[in-house]
């Protein structure tokens, strides 16, 4: 019998089978987990394209743009934490969301001064 048709290994193959089938079914987050999630993301690209427009308009000085991508790099890093384990909990999304807060108010305060640079 050839080891590729032998009980032992059909055995081993259907047990790797069943642990990657449980894996991906605790990994599933639900509809409102995958709902906040794609709230974070949406926001971080809307708060990256408002840093972009600052930066064509001439708005953001070199220094406050550094300070803004400093701050969004944070704030991936922190989503990146969060969804490390498969999920992100109600706590992790408000707390991201709230560094969403603010980083959103440095953005307008940075654009809305009197520091202006050549476009």
């Amino acid at each position: 019998m050839s080891p590729m048709k032998s009980p032992a290994f059909t055995l081993i193959v259907l047990g790797f089978a069943l642990a990657a089938a449980a894996g991906m079914a605790s990994a599933q987050t639900t509809p409102a987990q995958a709902a906040a999630e794609q709230r974070v993301d949406n926001r971080q690209d809307r708060q990256e394209q408002r840093i972009e427009n600052g930066i064509q308009s001439g708005a953001l000085t070199k220094p406050e743009t550094r300070r803004l991508g400093r701050e969004q790099a944070r704030i991936t890093r922190a989503e990146a934490r969060a969804e490390a384990d498969g999920k992100v909990t109600g706590r992790e999304a408000a707390a991201l969301e709230k560094r969403q807060d603010h980083a959103s108010r440095h953005i307008a305060r940075a654009k809305h001064d009197r520091q202006t640079r050549k476009p």
